[in-house]
C-alpha cells in the first residue's frame, strides 16, 4: 500500500522528467549559489556581507550590491575580481553588470542581528542627551539674527538645555 508520508524534495524532483521546470529551477539556484560562493571567496572582506550574484547568462555575470557607496568600492575592486574569476572558475566570463538592490541591506541587517550576541539593542538602554547652558546660549544668538522659520527651529532646540529640560535621563 501506498504511504502519504513526507518525501524528499530531491526524490520528488528526480521522479519528474528532465525538462521539468522545477527541476531547472533548482539547477539554476545550485549554480547561482555556487557562483556566490566563488565571488566572495575573490572579494575583500569589507564587500562580502553587501554582494551577491544575481544570474549568469551568455557571459556576463549580474552581481547584486547593497547601495552605492557598495558600488563605488567594487567599480574600484572590479577588474581584480574579474580577473580572478575568470582563473579560477568562469572562463566564459566575458563582463561583470553590478545592480544595486536594497533589500540586501534589510536582509544583511537581520542576519547580523540575530547572530550576533553582541548586538542586542533591546538590552541596551539609550540615553538621550542634552545641549549644554552655553551651547543653548549661543544657538539664541544665532536665533536673534535668523529668518522666523529658522529663529523658531533654533529656540526649540536651545530648548533641549541641561537647565530647561524637565528630563532626569540626559547625560
Amino acid at each position: 500500500m501506498d504511504t502519504n508520508g513526507p518525501k524528499l524534495i530531491q526524490s520528488v524532483l528526480d521522479q519528474v522528467k528532465r525538462k521539468s521546470i522545477l527541476l531547472y529551477i533548482q539547477q539554476r539556484v545550485i549554480e547561482i549559489n555556487k557562483l556566490t560562493i566563488s565571488l566572495q571567496a575573490v572579494l575583500p572582506e569589507h564587500l562580502k556581507p553587501w554582494c551577491r550574484v544575481a544570474n549568469f547568462r551568455n557571459g556576463i555575470l549580474v552581481i547584486e550590491i547593497a547601495n552605492a557607496n557598495i558600488l563605488m568600492s567594487l567599480r574600484y575592486e572590479e577588474s581584480n575580481i574579474f580577473l580572478r574569476l575568470r582563473e579560477a572558475m568562469l572562463p566564459l566570463l566575458s563582463a561583470i553588470k553590478i545592480r544595486i538592490n536594497p533589500s540586501i541591506v534589510s536582509l544583511s541587517h537581520q542576519r547580523t542581528m540575530k547572530y550576533s550576541s553582541h548586538c542586542n539593542l533591546e538590552k541596551k538602554k539609550i540615553k538621550s542627551r542634552c545641549l549644554s547652558k552655553e551651547s543653548a546660549n549661543i544657538l539664541r544668538s544665532v536665533a536673534e539674527q535668523s529668518p522666523d522659520k529658522l529663529k523658531k527651529t533654533l529656540e526649540r532646540l536651545a530648548s533641549l538645555s541641561r537647565e530647561e529640560s524637565t528630563h532626569l535621563d540626559c547625560i
